[in-house]
């Protein structure tokens, strides 16, 4: 089920070619293989990796090879948590749609156009922005938010550096999406995949004109408005949640600027290489007695 309303010809709102594109994509997402959404993965890593030697915003000197493999054995957890739970999204969202629950479901028929946008935009307030605003928020959630925070070295890599407990909360908030919205389960996977991409974007250790970044920050979170969010103390650490759209930090006062050069990467509480270059560290500090945040300079 599409749930949204298909046109005519003959309606302005929404051209029969455009009908055709949004049934297209829907069709394609609604069982879109596992291979293709590996090669998505993987091939965005493969792409910002080589970017990242043609326009650097820093020369790290640091083992790129040691630092990716650490970053990509928690990109490998977090497909196995999505693999292992995806089930509960699909019963999700298959629920929503039968019984036609949810905002979106709630407000239609409409064009598909618009049904794909408001819930991109959806998908990306609850399962994303409020999911990393909730996080930051609750001292617990944060014990395993934080393992993404301690990288000292933000690449496109880190996009997916999350501790398995993190994948599971972020993967409860997106289920959690589809059922508010009443998402068709082709609008998660296109939302996965978007997310996907442009949160490698966005981590790549790129340098972008400056004036082309601002222009993007006003409608997508671009690779300087992110690394804000990454800076070690607060209150940049506490700012820029957003995922694909950066309307979210501005409509909510999130958003912060902040020069590049002035960026420290890593968060203030593990800053020392034993804490944020070994696996078995990171995957403990959960369980770790929790550390006071040093004064700020």
């Amino acid at each position: 089920m599409l749930s949204y309303q298909r046109s005519g010809p003959d309606d302005p709102a929404e051209p029969e070619s455009g009908s055709c594109v949004i049934d297209a994509i829907a069709s394609y997402f609604a069982t879109i293989p596992s291979s293709h959404r590996a090669i998505i993965l993987a091939g965005g890593i493969g792409f910002f990796w080589l970017l990242e030697s043609a326009i650097p915003l820093f020369r790290f000197e640091y083992r790129k090879l040691h630092h990716a493999a650490i970053n990509i054995f928690f990109t490998l957890t977090t497909v196995v948590v999505n693999f292992g739970m995806a089930f509960l999204l699909l019963a999700a969202s298959d629920w929503a749609v039968s019984h036609q629950f949810g905002l979106l479901q709630w407000a239609s028929p409409m064009p598909g156009w618009l049904f794909l946008v408001l819930g991109l935009l959806g998908l990306d307030l609850i399962s994303a922005w409020l999911a990393h605003w909730v996080q930051h928020k609750t001292p617990l959630l944060w014990r395993f938010h934080l393992i993404h925070h301690t990288d000292a070295h933000i690449d496109t890599t880190s996009a997916n550096r999350h501790h398995p407990g993190e994948s599971v909360v972020r993967f409860a908030f997106t289920a959690l999406a589809a059922l508010v919205l009443g998402t068709p389960i082709w609008l998660v996977f296109l939302y996965q995949a978007l997310s996907v991409v442009l949160s490698q974007f966005n981590h790549a250790n790129i340098v972008l004109p400056r004036v082309l970044d601002r222009a993007l920050s006003w409608v997508i979170v671009s690779p300087d408005m992110h690394k804000v969010h990454h800076h070690y103390v607060l209150p940049y650490t506490d700012t820029n949640y957003g995922n694909i759209f950066s309307v979210w930090d501005r409509l909510f006062g999130t958003f912060s600027v902040l020069e590049r050069d002035q960026l420290v990467y890593g968060v203030d509480t593990h800053m020392s290489p034993e804490d944020h270059s070994r696996v078995g560290n990171l995957l403990a500090i959960p369980f770790q007695p929790p550390r006071n945040r040093p004064p700020r300079p």
